[in-house]
């Protein structure tokens, strides 16, 4: 979330954030347990100790289905001594709720993909205020826990994507056809398993590999597009990766030949979700802000709104809100029409 935000621009390295200078305070408040969750009374003594720290945007890659009255009366308070709270709509795909965006005094934030459609998994409904890229997002993560690949086939090179859980390893060694990888065969022993989408999970299809004496997987996608794959925390020994149904086909034509599986540590990773969405807006919210600082903040959350790029339906409607947030629209508007005009 933070690199999303402020990620350093100009050093040649990963991604840049929407306010690259250097220069944005952030106070960033630990909420979550090891398991990946937290009580709403955590949760709200990091908002509070936000507010304590003289945060003016506060941004929540979070949700739940729970909602209560004194957490509504915490954001409300919070709106009005001037802060503005923006949150992640969920990752449910239906028309369910989260909060805290679905309280009416903090922004819910939808996804979108790079060709500014609705992601599947972005939730729909009501409460949905404005949207922002959340597919596929290229993000910091701790240092070396990342994964970037390379994969190449008798000399060509193939665009492919980590599996999310695969380890860090440098395979060679000849192409084989697995098909779809659903049983053990003798015959993949010391080979780079070139496997299909399809019936089983890709975690099944990788031990498959593994356990019939493959080096490394190769999963190409049964469909258009690329194939971003997870393990889903099955714990694997040999290096995974996901290609295009296309780059499939190709590598299928070249099965007996050398193929190279690298999978190397990195400090960025690619993830999907409303939580991915919700720091592009905070950042936008932010440098808006810090080009005309006497609006306030219910006038800012009301020129991000107007200013952003309907999608969808006319007008605002339950998948994009008012539509894609937009830094310089904004910004521009403000400087023509006024505060929240």
């Amino acid at each position: 979330m933070a690199g999303t935000v402020a990620a350093l621009g100009g050093n040649g390295m990963g991604v840049v954030g929407v306010i690259p200078t250097g220069q944005l305070p952030l106070h960033i408040v630990k909420v979550f347990d090891s398991s990946g969750s937290a009580p709403s009374s955590t949760i709200i003594r990091g908002v509070l100790q936000c507010k304590k720290a003289k945060a003016r945007v506060v941004s929540m890659s979070l949700g739940g289905s729970g909602s209560t009255n004194f957490e509504n009366k915490v954001y409300e308070l919070m709106a009005s001594k001037g802060v503005l709270v923006i949150a992640a709509a969920g990752n449910a795909g239906d028309t369910s709720t989260s909060y805290p965006a679905g309280y009416a005094s903090v922004m819910s934030v939808a996804a979108i993909d790079a060709s500014m459609a609705h992601a599947s998994f972005s939730q729909s409904n009501t409460d949905v205020e404005i949207a922002a890229p959340g597919v596929q997002t290229l993000s910091t993560v701790p240092m070396g826990t990342g994964r970037e690949v390379s994969v190449s086939v008798g000399g060509t090179g193939y665009a492919t994507q980590p599996m999310d859980g695969t380890p860090v390893a440098n395979v060679t060694a000849p192409l084989a056809d697995f098909g779809l990888g659903k049983a053990l065969d003798p015959a993949m022993a010391g080979r780079v398993c070139l496997i299909s989408r399809g019936d089983i999970a890709f975690s099944d299809k990788v031990l498959n590999c593994q356990n019939s004496g493959g080096v490394g997987a190769i999963i190409y996608n049964n469909a258009a597009g690329e194939l971003f794959g997870t393990l889903n925390g099955v714990v694997t020994a040999i290096p995974s990766v996901g290609a295009t149904q296309a780059d499939g086909a190709a590598m299928l034509a070249k099965v007996g030949q050398s193929a190279n599986v690298n999978v190397m540590a990195t400090n960025y990773a690619y993830f999907n979700g409303t939580s991915m969405a919700t720091p592009h807006v905070s950042a936008v919210a932010a440098l808006v802000w810090s080009n005309h600082p006497t609006c306030t903040a219910a006038q800012l959350r009301d020129s991000l709104n107007k200013s952003a790029e309907d999608l969808g339906a006319l007008g605002r409607d339950t998948e994009f809100g008012f539509g894609l947030v937009q830094a310089k629209a904004a910004s521009d508007r403000i400087t023509s029409l006024g505060c929240g005009m």
